[in-house]
């Protein structure tokens, strides 16, 4: 079932949208989010008409996440369609394999989420080029000649480098060329990639959109309905669905986006500024922070800078001390939730960072409260 994100909402404040988003037309004795369906079949006599035939194709509890996702990314905009997956990858894979054939050539970030070289290998394995290019200082422009999709990450993972969407993909479509950004870092309250001129805007809804770290959850959303087509018949071909749970689970969440966003950022913003200050820091990043590389050009097309904080400590294992003395953090993976968690992201081996580099992904704890945590942590760590 096409959902549209112009069926909307009368307000224009981001609180408001997210907690009326997706909700159903108001039905006297029903739930003002109805439970999640589950079904693998459902009732179909005669011709195959109507939304819902069978539960790999389309789910009543879906069409609502998939509304409210649709009106966070591009309130009032007709036409633009959002289709939900099992993760974060299976939204990343389903546009790259839909959209691309052998032969054609694609330009993926060179400092991404640590999955695209795998999925650069599988690419290559069917006969399609991948180019490589840093976030930072719009690179990606220098291999954009030829190629059939243009991939960006902005913020980017885990090293929070900005590039300009609208110039980028102002130049991808001069050139002929799809545009797809992973917007997960940003969120749809940070940015909007397709007022910005994207083709596709994806993300995880595992991280920060449903913000507890308690689910596995993937969208596209997109303007083009033939390029949204072959999204929605990929998601068919390899079953990548999410549960009925877990969609209205993550619908459940995004009722409090905003609040969690707004203190979970705000809380970034002063941690990042009481790191600045301790001399064993370095390397510190955070797109909101005056000072910060990325800071021109985030904002002027972020509203919201995220709650990711990056840094580098002098060694492993001092890096490995430091996260063992946090008592607020936890030492996890994955970022966006309302409680703080940090690790050391060399350990996974697919970044290309330094021994000592820290991401961390902030939570909605007290400031003072954190910040006492975190410094008390690098005190207790260089003994």
């Amino acid at each position: 079932m096409s959902v549209s994100s112009g069926q909307g909402l009368p307000a224009s404040g981001d609180g408001t949208r997210a907690v009326r988003a997706g909700l159903p037309e108001p039905v006297k004795h029903e739930p003002t989010l109805p439970g999640p369906v589950f079904a693998a079949h459902f009732h179909l006599p005669g011709e195959v008409t109507g939304p819902y035939g069978y539960g790999r194709d389309d789910n009543p509890t879906w069409t609502l996440l998939e509304r409210a996702v649709g009106e966070l990314e591009a309130p009032g905009q007709d036409g633009v369609e959002t289709l939900v997956f099992a993760s974060g990858m299976a939204a990343i894979s389903s546009v790259l394999f839909s959209q691309l054939r052998a032969g054609d050539a694609v330009v993926l970030p060179s400092d991404g989420y640590q999955a695209l070289p795998l999925v650069r290998a599988q690419l290559e394995a069917y006969g399609i080029e991948v180019r490589t290019a840093p976030t930072a200082g719009d690179a990606q422009l220098d291999v954009l000649d030829g190629a059939k999709l243009l991939w960006i990450e902005t913020p980017s993972n885990p090293g929070l480098d900005v590039c300009d969407i609208r110039r980028l993909a102002e130049a991808a479509h001069a050139r002929g060329a799809l545009v797809s950004v992973d917007n997960t870092l940003a969120t749809p309250l940070g940015q909007r990639p397709l007022e910005l001129g994207a083709d596709f805007s994806v993300a995880s809804g595992t991280k920060q959109l449903t913000g507890h770290g308690d689910i596995l959850l993937g969208y596209v959303t997109g303007r083009d309905p033939e390029a949204m087509a072959g999204v929605r018949r990929w998601r068919k071909i390899v079953g990548a669905i999410t549960g009925p749970m877990e969609a209205w689970l993550a619908h459940r969440s995004i009722a409090t986006l905003q609040l969690r966003v707004d203190r979970q950022n705000a809380n970034a913003l002063v941690l990042a500024e009481a790191l600045r200050e301790r001399p064993e820091v370095a390397g510190l990043r955070y797109p909101g922070l005056s000072g910060d590389p990325s800071h021109k050009v985030a904002s002027q097309q972020m509203r919201r800078f995220g709650c990711v904080v990056s840094f580098t400590l002098p060694t492993r294992a001092r890096a490995d001390r430091f996260l063992d003395a946090l008592r607020l953090v936890d030492d996890a993976t994955s970022f966006g939730g309302v409680r703080s968690t940090a690790e050391r992201r060399g350990r996974w081996g697919g970044d290309a960072v330094p021994d000592g580099f820290i991401r961390f992904s902030v939570g909605a704890e007290d400031p003072d409260d954190l910040v006492a945590d975190v410094m008390r942590a690098l005190d207790e760590s260089s003994q």
